[in-house]
């Protein structure tokens, strides 16, 4: 359920195909997001899920099953 709305931002933000959207896929190497378009994917995220994702995160989020593994960590804690 994380992916799919993961993903759903992905497509809406980056303006890529859903199909295309794999938990392996790289946000900028794959969808050429540049960091406006990352920071905008993280304000989506913050927002959807009700979580706060911190600058040092961003960094380290490289694909987009790294997002969902940091969303569900968050969610549990």
């Amino acid at each position: 359920m994380i992916f799919e709305k993961v993903k759903a931002m992905v497509v809406d933000q980056l303006g890529v195909k859903p199909e295309d959207v794999k938990a392996e896929s790289l946000l900028k190497e794959d969808f050429q997001a540049d960091s406006a378009s990352v920071m905008m994917l993280v304000m989506d995220v913050e927002s959807e899920f009700n979580i706060e994702v911190e600058d040092d995160a961003i960094e380290k989020v490289k694909t987009v099953g790294d997002m969902v593994n940091y969303i569900e960590e968050k969610m549990a804690n």
